[in-house]
């Protein structure tokens, strides 16, 4: 007789539907990530065409990525008790409706409010995204499905600028940045046709999964409502003045909030430890703490996505506003840094396992080479010389490091806590990514125009004065990379995978 081999009879069968369950999932996922990256190209048309502020930008990019992040956690929570499918949904509509509105936004207050909407949209589908393939896949097929979504999550980032500069290139500046949000529209009404048909109930996505129906209907937890605009007040608070101060001349009022800040974020975490000894389940848990590495874990994601996402804010305007080149051209600078992404990212999770916290260090690394590079390219090349080409190495370098750095940080950062822990300290990482890359816009931003000061008439002085700001503000960034490079090593050596 014989043998029928363990690992093949354990072979989970997924069915037809669920693949395309996922199909549609990841679209969403694909709308929500291209944002993050497709405007950076389309600001400086933004903002000749609306005559908008400095300010204006890093709000477009800054308040997209907090509404997103602080939308997470709560989304969530929602969804573990009326269901993913249906939170999926109706985040996937408002993110379609916002995109409609930011392009046809008339002035900058508009776009601002619009583009806030469409982040807080994003942050409450994207969690259903992981939540519905948790249930969906069997274990031993989960891999394969949060495999094929890492891809999605590298190529809609890396896609962005590139497809921002060709629409801009082919419909002109007036209309192109429009577009550059419209481009959702199709996307978002093919994808929510297919969610209501295809993406499963609770039940039906927990029987897909091996598991049962009464299975999948977790207690209810009360929402920690109170937590929540007490962190979105005391983070709003901090933006506010780093965004407007240098544009409203540092004005008392912004000293005000930033101190505020501070009360807000203080009472936030009394609000948390006596809602947690009322024995109800706060936005973060205050045990996650108790552990110092992971503490150091959590500020590293903040400082890591300050320093990287605002890299091509920077290029952008320099590339457009300062040097005069267009929306393309300024895309297509990207493309090394996509490239090394992409290979950097198929080979984290190889290289983790092999190297363990060593492939977080090597890239932490490589982007704190390539930002330094990049600084010093701009600092020591005559302004008249400045191409794309200057920046082709330093940016796949960079690249490269952020694709062996992104993908396992929060598996690192998550080892740091009991497994019991674990999923609540990953959606306390992915707030502190979207807030990290909120307060690097701003920074930098604030950096960028504070220090940008035309002195020669015509494009020579302008290029000479645009060149000199981005110098100062990629000094900023690089200067963010090399704390995240000192707090990788608060993380440990090693992870025990989950499974």
């Amino acid at each position: 007789m014989s043998k029928i081999d363990p690992n093949l009879a354990a072979t989970p069968v997924v069915s037809r539907r669920a693949w395309q369950a996922l199909i549609v999932l990841l679209a969403g996922m694909f709308m929500a990530l291209l944002d993050t990256t497709i405007v950076n190209v389309a600001l400086p048309t933004i903002r000749t065409s609306l005559d908008a502020s400095e300010a204006t930008l890093s709000w477009i990019i800054s308040g997209y990525a907090l509404a997103f992040g602080l939308a997470l956690i709560p989304a969530g929570r929602i969804g573990d008790r009326v269901g993913h499918k249906w939170v999926f949904f109706t985040g996937l509509a408002l993110f379609t409706a916002a995109s409609l509105a930011c392009g046809l936004a008339q002035n900058d207050l508009q776009l601002i409010i619009a583009r806030v909407a469409q982040g807080l949209a994003g942050g409450i589908f994207v969690p259903a995204v992981t939540a519905v393939i948790q249930l969906m896949f069997p274990p031993r097929a989960r891999g394969k499905a949060f495999a094929i979504m890492g891809s999605v999550i590298g190529v809609s980032t890396a896609l962005g600028p590139i497809v921002g500069g060709l629409i801009i290139q082919a419909f002109g500046d007036e209309n192109g940045w429009r577009l550059v949000f419209w481009v959702n529209l199709p996307i978002g009404i093919v994808a929510l046709v297919a969610a209501a048909r295809l993406l499963p109930s609770r039940a039906e996505a927990a029987v897909a999964g091996g598991g049962t129906p009464g299975a999948a209907a977790p207690a209810r937890v009360a929402l920690d409502w109170v937590g929540l605009l007490l962190v979105s007040s005391g983070l709003v608070a901090l933006l506010v003045p780093l965004i407007e101060g240098q544009d409203q001349g540092w004005p008392w009022w912004t000293f005000a909030s930033l101190a505020g800040s501070v009360v807000l974020i203080v009472l936030f975490g009394v609000w948390e430890v006596a809602y947690t000894r009322r024995g109800f389940t706060p936005i973060v848990p205050p045990r996650l703490f108790s552990h110092p590495a992971f503490s150091g874990g959590v500020i590293l994601a903040l400082v890591y996505f300050a320093a990287f996402t605002s890299i091509f804010f920077t290029i952008s305007i320099l590339w457009q506003a300062g040097l005069g080149h267009t929306a393309l051209e300024s895309g297509l600078v990207s493309i090394p840094f996509a490239i090394g992404s992409i290979i950097g990212a198929s080979q984290s999770n190889r290289l983790s396992e092999l190297l363990g916290r060593t492939v977080l260090i090597i890239g932490v690394a490589l982007v704190t080479v390539g930002l330094i590079w990049i600084w010093l390219v701009l600092l020591l090349t005559p302004v008249g010389d400045l191409t794309n080409w200057h920046l082709l190495t330093p940016l796949l370098i960079a690249g490269l490091g952020s694709g062996f750095f992104i993908a396992p940080n929060v598996q690192f950062i998550v080892a740091t806590v009991d497994p019991t822990e674990a999923g609540a300290a990953s959606a306390v990482v992915g707030v502190m990514q979207r807030v990290g890359s909120a307060v690097g816009i701003a920074v930098i931003g604030s950096v960028l125009f504070a220090s940008l000061t035309v002195t020669a008439p015509g494009p020579d002085g302008v290029a000479a004065a645009f060149t000199a700001s981005a110098t100062n503000a990629m000094a900023v960034s690089a200067a963010f990379s090399v704390v995240a490079l000192i707090l990788v090593f608060a993380l440990p050596k090693r992870v025990t995978p989950w499974y």
